[in-house]
């Protein structure tokens, strides 16, 4: 079903695991391929981007060594990153809960005429591995805020890593949430609390079509402590002065401010 922005609902209110699942597959079933007209260029198709802020893994280095590894992409969209960490000699698995967006990433392995990537249908909450596969998860932007159970996820993601592996994950700045999601001046001021988890949801014709978790910095330690990893850095990127463009509420102007993007780097002991 296609959805018309023109006629999406948007507020806060709970919405269970399953409502979630089915509402954001969905969403990006039908938006792989504007998502990928817009933001395509600034991604590149085989660069690591760990935020709108533009900072590459090939800049910060927080995957560490990824020649000979077996790495694992978690809401990996068209597996930009999986493509990068494959050119640095790592063997790479991209997963998705969207079919549509795993779609793009054929083609683009078809236009770029690379041997296509292993893909795997999965959600991030229930990933189809066995215990301590993979010597590396990873996920910018991916699964973490368009989940339920984030802790669940975290769980997921440790059981499916090896002892001494590497878990570096992505997401939109706590902190943003207590800011409109607007990249001008009105951006700048808070105007809610910074400790309401109630979801972010869009609606059409009174159907779930999009929803969006909250935790806060706490939680998030919290959970990554509780699924038996060790947090080894928290990086919160600065705004570089190159990045001239805004994405969506990140903008120059609010990265200036207040941070955009938490990266967490987390190993299982």
């Amino acid at each position: 079903m296609a959805v018309s922005t023109d006629a999406l609902a948007a507020g806060f209110h709970e919405v269970d695991a399953t409502s979630t699942v089915q509402a954001n597959r969905q969403w990006w079933d039908i938006e792989a391929e504007s998502y990928y007209q817009e933001h395509g260029e600034f991604l590149g198709d085989a660069e690591l981007v760990w935020g709108p802020e533009g900072w590459t893994e090939r800049e910060l280095g927080l995957l560490g060594e990824l020649q000979d590894t077996l790495s694992l992409e978690v809401g990996a969209g068209a597996a930009q990153g999986s493509r990068y960490v494959r050119s640095q000699g790592a063997r790479a698995i991209a997963s998705d809960i969207s079919g549509g967006m795993l779609g793009k990433s054929r083609q683009i392995d078809a236009d770029l005429g690379q041997p296509p990537l292993p893909l795997v249908l999965a959600d991030g909450c229930a990933l189809p591995f066995a215990d301590e596969t993979f010597d590396l998860v990873f996920s910018a932007y991916g699964a973490v805020p368009f989940v339920a159970d984030s802790a669940l996820l975290m769980r997921e993601c440790a059981r499916v890593l090896r002892p001494g592996g590497r878990f570096v994950f992505s997401t939109t700045h706590p902190i943003r949430w207590a800011f409109p999601d607007s990249p001008g001046p009105d951006g700048l001021t808070a105007t809610m609390s910074y400790f309401n988890r109630t979801p972010y949801v869009e609606t059409a014709d009174g159907e779930l079509v999009y929803a969006e978790h909250h935790r806060t910095l706490g939680d998030r330690v919290r959970e990554i402590i509780a699924a038996g990893l060790r947090l080894v850095d928290l990086v919160e990127p600065e705004w570089p002065e190159r990045t001239t463009s805004s994405w969506g509420g990140w903008s120059p102007l609010r990265g200036q401010s207040i941070p955009g993007t938490a990266i967490f780097v987390c190993t299982r002991e």
